[in-house]
């Protein structure tokens, strides 16, 4: 298939912004994350854009963020193309294991990827993030036009006035739901245009950034 061509050649890995629910009172906000351990589970994991073993997770060392790797992850639109094959779509359900005592936001996230769109195609990356329970929902999006031939890159970031955080003393699994679609448009209908989240190389990866605070209990002890 033309589409499976292009992703072996593709680097990237996707997604997209903000999130976590704020109730619980807490501290102010520090920058230094806690030196416990943070452990991340994926729970659940479906979506054509993530088949079974495909997406991966990992807290950076000094647990100030953490990563999401997909291996297949890929929309495309022309020959060899399935009808479905314009839209792939995640959802991971994540377990999050954070020291007692603290609570976290997602402070802003890093997307990249690649895309091949031809003239008068356009694709787009899309991502949302909530708390199991909670009716808040983070969304975020980025458009690109053909013709469009290159690594793709776009950090969302909030401002901590409108950070969500995560309920204090509460183990609230977070929910990640991502996107991928590319539009034929007015494009030729005999080429094919692309947009991967996938990496081939497992370096490059959407990565999320936590800010972090004491809940009150532990500060007024």
């Amino acid at each position: 298939m033309p589409g499976a061509l292009f992703a072996s050649g593709a680097l990237a890995a996707v997604l997209a912004s903000t999130l976590v629910t704020s109730q619980a009172q807490a501290a102010p906000i520090f920058e230094n994350p806690p030196d416990d351990e943070i452990v991340i589970k994926i729970a659940t994991v479906n979506g054509s854009g993530c088949p079974k073993g495909t997406a991966a997770v990992a807290v950076a060392p000094d647990n100030k963020a953490f990563t999401v790797t997909y291996s297949d992850y890929l929309a495309q639109v022309g020959p060899g193309s399935k009808p479905t094959d314009f839209r792939k779509n995640c959802q991971l359900n994540l377990i999050m294991h954070v020291p007692q005592g603290f609570t976290y936001a997602i402070a802003s996230v890093d997307y990249r990827g690649y895309a091949f769109l031809n003239k008068g195609a356009s694709g787009m990356s899309k991502a949302s993030y909530y708390f199991q329970g909670s009716s808040e929902t983070t969304t975020h999006s980025h458009n690109y036009d053909g013709a469009y031939d290159d690594n793709w890159q776009a950090t969302d970031e909030t401002d901590y006035a409108h950070l969500v955080w995560a309920p204090c003393g509460e183990l609230r699994n977070f929910n990640i739901n991502t996107e991928l679609r590319v539009n034929k448009g007015t494009s030729d209908p005999t080429a094919t245009s692309f947009m991967t989240m996938d990496s081939t190389d497992g370096s490059v990866s959407t990565t999320y950034h936590f800010a972090w605070k004491k809940c009150e209990q532990t500060a007024q002890k």
